[in-house]
């Protein structure tokens, strides 16, 4: 065997129980030096328990794992660290007020004879090894000045840190542009071409045909299928994880258009967007789209009531209106599913219910009561539709997969019964079958008379279920597009560079 193709980490008949869940069963995968190894499946499907196992965060209750060609069995992940396996975890654990270098040797600070901290010496390691990965950034630089794709560099240069072999990446891209996605891919080939054998936890297909050598797919827990890449169709792949044909992603269902319900006049907020005009229509959904900055979400939050315009107005059919706050705006009908769905979406330390009914818990009300059969109906009537799984409707959300916490997002929307939905990055990082329930979700949505405004970075999304599309670059609205007029070039080339601003038919 060649040392390219070298097998680095092999996890046997791996079996993982949680108080009687049964999260893996009998699941096996392979890493080789010097290869990208998708590894894929539906959130749930026992993805992330599978490479927490090999990092040393749980013991599996069955099963055998070799490293290099020795059993082991990790205690701790500084166990696997030591040993050269390390994992980027979708959710940052940096120390933002502390320096890039200081981040990347925190608890292993290099010391003088003295005992002290050996600045100068962590300031040298740390610019050598941000150097080895063509990475432009200063070692002294505070984690709060970086960008999201800065933070997951850093995380890379930790991992490098520590003489890594195996790096595990866990949605590595779901926060990132396509610029700073085609930067990180970059030094996922040059990580492959230095032997490293790199996990790559992702959803999107086209990163896993763009970068991957081997997939290994599992769903609900089980084996399902390893092999090259390049021997599996895209259909094949969709079918493996959901057991299924899904022919259509994007379930767009066609209904009335009827009159202008939400019309933005010339809205501005200085440094984010400027004189930003458009009208949204009862049964329409509107896609925003544009690059990483372009003031999309800063949008959505000033007509929500979370920041404050310097100039324009927002009128609710026909009538002007001011949301000061999230509440005005929830009271006249308009409610967002955010972005950070674990930040400003959910209380993770709140079961399913109470997250459910938080929006609306007057429906539940009666003589001044609260009547625990109307709030079991209803977060039965919600759970049911979105088909949240779950172990009971009281179960916290910190402990679904992130699709399931997503439902539970935008049944908390649902209950609330808006007229008008803002939708904020719906479906990122989560599988493709939950990507096709929420899309199918809004367009019965549209199709019973609510109004969507939907933030997304993904084109195909952006294409596939909107009714007509605005584009913006760095705050200026660029193009509106209807559906039939629309295609992924028109859009890019609206993205990347202002134009004459169209107006704004209604």
């Amino acid at each position: 065997m060649s040392k390219e193709n070298e097998i680095i980490v092999e996890m046997k008949h791996i079996d993982m129980r949680f108080q009687g869940v049964h999260a893996l069963d009998d699941v096996s995968i392979t890493l080789r030096r010097g290869e990208v190894h998708a590894l894929m499946g539906e959130n749930g499907a026992g993805k992330s328990t599978l490479m927490k196992i090999l990092v040393g965060l749980y013991t599996p209750t069955g099963g055998e794992i070799y490293y290099k060609g020795e059993k082991v069995r990790f205690k701790s992940v500084m166990d696997t660290k030591k040993l050269g396996i390390s994992m980027i975890f979708q959710e940052f654990n940096q120390v933002k007020y502390m320096t890039v270098m200081e981040n990347i040797y925190l608890g292993r600070e290099p010391k003088t004879k003295t005992g002290c901290v050996d600045s100068q010496k962590m300031y040298e390691d740390s610019k050598r090894l941000l150097e080895s990965l063509g990475v432009d950034l200063e070692p002294k630089t505070k984690m709060a000045e970086l960008t999201v794709a800065k933070f997951q560099l850093v995380e890379i240069v930790k991992a490098i840190s520590y003489d890594a072999d195996v790096i595990i990446m866990d949605e590595p891209t779901s926060a990132l542009s396509q610029s700073e996605i085609d930067y990180l891919l970059k030094t996922v080939n040059l990580l492959c071409s230095q032997g490293k054998a790199i996990v790559f936890i992702s959803h999107k297909l086209e990163e896993v045909y763009g970068v991957c050598n081997r997939v290994t797919i599992l769903r609900d827990g089980h084996f399902i299928h390893t092999g090259l890449v390049k021997d599996i169709t895209e259909q094949q792949m969709i079918k493996y994880m959901v057991d299924r044909e899904v022919s259509e992603l994007f379930p767009k269902q066609y209904g009335e258009i009827g009159d202008v319900v939400l019309e933005v006049k010339g809205l501005t907020r200085k440094g984010e967007f400027q004189d930003v005009s458009f009208a949204l229509r009862k049964g329409e959904i509107l896609g925003l789209a544009g690059l990483m900055g372009a003031g999309r979400t800063e949008l959505a939050e000033t007509i929500m009531g979370l920041r404050t315009p310097d100039s324009g107005e927002i009128y609710l059919n026909g009538e002007k209106i001011v949301n000061r706050i999230p509440e005005d705006a929830i009271k006249r009908g308009i409610i967002m599913v955010p972005e950070d769905r674990k930040k400003n979406g959910l209380v993770l330390k709140l079961g399913i219910r109470d997250n459910i009914l938080m929006s609306s818990i007057g429906k539940c009300v009666r003589n001044g009561v609260i009547r625990k059969s109307l709030e079991k109906e209803l977060c039965k009537k919600f759970g049911d539709m979105l088909e949240i799984k779950r172990s009971s409707d009281e179960q916290l959300c910190g402990n679904l997969s992130g699709g399931n916490q997503q439902k539970v997002v935008v049944a908390r929307v649902l209950n609330a019964d808006p007229d008008i939905i803002i939708l904020d990055e719906p479906t990122r990082g989560i599988d493709i079958k939950t990507k096709s329930d929420i899309h199918r979700l809004m367009s019965q949505l549209a199709c019973s008379g609510k109004s969507i405004i939907m933030v997304s970075s993904e084109l195909p999304e952006v294409l596939g279920i909107s009714d007509r599309i605005m584009v913006l670059h760095e705050g200026i609205v660029t193009g509106i597009l209807d559906r039939s007029e629309a295609d992924p070039n028109i859009i890019m080339q609206y993205a990347v560079k202002t134009g004459s601003k169209p107006a704004c038919a209604p």
